[in-house]
Order: structure tokens, then sequence, then C-alpha cells
């Protein structure tokens, strides 16, 4: 009789994947690897994984989870801080050298799922982000259909700018750029108010 997987044990599993693809990406994940590289056997992800497609869907879940609780527990994202304030810090801390790689590894997944190499994988983080923003938007006082397409705009403009501070090394210029974009998320914001 085969042993059911601990849900205990699957989440720390699932933990170590993300950190791991953090470090090593995504395009090129193979079992054998992951499972050396987490001093495990390829068995005892099959125990827990029926296959790579599932691994990668519980993974990018994982993922997802991990980053919207971050984002939840900023200081001042359930008061009364700018939405300005809350984009600058999710930069400070997305931006830090010890959470550049999780940065990187979203940026491949974007390009993956752009270039249609990841179907049925997207994960929340992804496909949902710009609800999540409006989300803040509207408790903020924005209609909802005015948070949704302003969140939608700082979403991409703050993906773009962090995709140029990761491929020019340009912190100040890049840095100054989100300080206007910021600005400019509280002035509309403020038209709300």
């Amino acid at each position: 009789m085969a042993r059911t997987a601990d849900p205990n044990r699957r989440a720390e599993l699932l933990d170590q994947i993300v950190d791991y693809l953090a470090g090593h990406g995504l395009s090129t994940l193979s079992m054998r690897p992951l499972a050396e590289h987490l001093g495990k056997s390829t068995r005892v992800l099959t125990h827990h994984f029926a296959d790579k497609d599932e691994l990668l869907s519980a993974t990018m879940e994982r993922l997802d989870e991990r980053h919207r609780a971050w984002l939840r527990s900023l200081p001042g994202w359930a008061g009364s801080d700018s939405v300005g304030t809350i984009i600058r810090r999710t930069w400070d801390w997305q931006a830090s050298e010890d959470n550049l790689p999780i940065a990187r590894l979203v940026h491949e997944i974007e390009g993956l799922a752009a270039g249609g190499r990841l179907r049925g994988h997207v994960p929340r983080l992804l496909a949902d982000r710009s609800e999540f923003v409006a989300g803040l938007l509207r408790e903020r006082g924005v209609p909802e259909a005015d948070a949704l397409r302003i969140s939608t705009l700082a979403n991409s403009a703050y993906t773009g700018l962090q995709i140029d501070l990761l491929t020019t090394g340009d912190r100040e210029r890049v840095e100054e750029a989100l300080d206007q974009l910021c600005a400019l998320v509280d002035e509309q914001v403020a038209t709300y108010g």
C-alpha cells in the first residue's frame, strides 16, 4: 500500500523548489538535478508530485502564495499609507540583492508564459496581479473600473522598470523613474479622495 504524501513535507519541498528555481531558473528544470540539489531521490519528488507538470503547477502556486503573503505583510498595506509608498516598499524589497533572484525568476516566468511555453502553468501572480493591486486601489477609494486601469498601468510600468534595472544595472536612473511612477499613482488616487 502506497503511503499518502505528507502535506507539511510537500510544503517544505515546494519552498525548497522555489528557492532552487530562483537560483537556477525554470527553463532548464529537470527532476534529476533538482532531486540531487535537494539531497533527495527522484522517487521522493514523484511521491509528492505525479510528474514534472504537477511539480511545476504546485511550485508556481507556492511562489504566488509566498509573494502575495509578503505583499500583504508590507507596513501600510492594510492602513492608510499611499499606494506610491507601498509600490516603493515593494521595490525596495524586490530589488534588494537577497531578493533579486526571485524577481529574475518571476521575469523568466513572464517570458516563458509570453512565449506560450507555460500553458496551464501561469500562476495567479502573473494572471491576476492587476486585480490584486486594483483591490488595494479600491480600498483607497478608487472606483472599480478606474482601479483596474490604474493598476494595469502601474504594474506594467513597474515591471518594465524592474527589467530595466536587471538588464542595465542603472539603479539611480531607474529608481528616479520609479519615484516618478509612485508620484503619478498617488496623484491619480488623490483625485478620488
